[in-house]
């Protein structure tokens, strides 16, 4: 199965000016380093880590929502492959890769970039009050949804073929033609377990809770059908009951629609109850990845190790949990070598030989676990 999305060499450096120049000639400062990884079609991603370790950059860098023009992509590529067939026609060679059925996100013009964003790849922000709109009431909003998502192209579609039409991203949702907009918005409402629907529709986001709230952003981004969801910390403003039931729905409704999501969250625990596959990143690095179930019970890397230590277990005594010391290092603070070396425990027992790899500018080598070759982490103590 080829993935939706892929990520290779993702570098991404603020403090540039609108002429794409270092701002008043200093160096830009790479807050991610060489970002890799895959997501296939109906995956639960996860990309996990402490606040500060470039989670959110990376996944905003997808779609290129970072502030502009500070932020840029320095190297790497965002290679979709649901969009290729329709634009692919009205790109440059070096953005579209019509043999891999890909487009570089990150080199498509941002007039193209428009049709991925929300139809193609939706995002589901952190704080919902701030994601919506706190004068407009949800029904139009919800609405607002089939006015702004990518228009049928019939002029493009026309030149295709029969089987090229049909795998076409953005041609319209042959539901529309059936179904009103607002009969798709009922029914999605319902799914998301909403009861008293005309009562939420009529209602200003500041008279629903942040759990019913969050549960509409969910909908806002399937409603057009996207291949992919950025879920940013979704679930980081509610109680845990409530974070265990919006996320339930997400992954009930991604699972039915095939929809792939990448969450991107600091709780472990969160990872190992919804992830299929989960990305372990620190100070701007994938340094684990592999299957949820590899990373938890397996975990190779000091980092991982340590964030799974730090999970209280059943209301157990609290004098007995563990914690990582020190905190993430600036961007301005990063080097070359391993980057968690100053705050690893093993690094500091270990043989001289050892901490002196450790505290070097060798970057760490990436190892595969024995029994998973899919499980993979950076470390020199592998």
């Amino acid at each position: 199965m080829n993935p939706v999305l892929s990520v290779k060499n993702l570098s991404v450096a603020f403090g540039f000016d609108k002429k794409g120049k270092p701002r008043d000639g200093v160096t830009p400062l790479q807050v991610t380093d060489r970002v890799s990884f895959d997501i296939f079609p109906g995956e639960f991603f996860a990309l996990v880590g402490e606040s500060g370790c470039g989670k959110s950059v990376t996944a905003m860098s997808v779609l290129r929502l970072l502030p502009q023009p500070s932020a840029q992509i320095v190297d790497g590529s965002v290679l979709y492959n649901a969009a290729a067939v329709e634009i692919a026609e009205t790109v440059e060679s070096s953005v579209a890769d019509s043999k891999n059925a890909s487009v570089d996100l990150a080199k498509l013009p941002l007039a193209e970039l428009q049709k991925v964003r929300g139809s193609e790849i939706a995002c589901i922000f952190q704080e919902p009050m701030q994601a919506l709109n706190p004068v407009v009431t949800i029904k139009k909003q919800l609405l607002e949804v089939f006015k702004f998502s990518a228009p049928c192209k019939s002029q493009k579609s026309a030149r295709l073929s029969p089987e090229r039409h049909s795998q076409s991203s953005f041609s319209c949702h042959s539901r529309l033609d059936r179904e009103s907009p607002l009969a798709l918005i009922r029914e999605q409402l319902a799914l998301a377990g909403f009861k008293d629907i005309d009562r939420v529709l009529e209602s200003y986001p500041h008279e629903l809770s942040g759990g019913m709230l969050q549960r509409i952003c969910i909908v806002m981004a399937l409603l057009s059908k996207p291949k992919l969801i950025i879920a940013d910390e979704p679930t980081t403003a509610l109680d845990v009951t409530v974070q265990a039931q919006v996320l339930a729905v997400l992954k009930e409704m991604a699972s039915r629609t095939g929809t792939a999501v990448l969450l991107i969250t600091h709780n472990m625990g969160i990872v190992s109850q919804y992830a299929d596959r989960v990305a372990v990143m620190y100070a701007g690095r994938i340094v684990e990845t592999g299957a949820v179930r590899d990373v938890i019970d397996r975990p190779l890397h000091p980092y991982t190790q340590g964030l799974l230590a730090a999970i209280p277990e059943n209301h157990s005594d609290m004098r007995t949990m563990k914690s990582i010391p020190g905190s993430v290092p600036h961007p301005r603070d990063f080097v070359k070598g391993c980057r968690f070396a100053d705050r690893c425990e093993k690094c500091t027992s270990a043989s001289a030989e050892i901490r002196e790899k450790c505290k070097s500018s060798q970057e760490p080598p990436c190892v595969a676990a024995e029994k998973s070759a899919t499980h993979t982490a950076s470390c020199f103590l592998l």
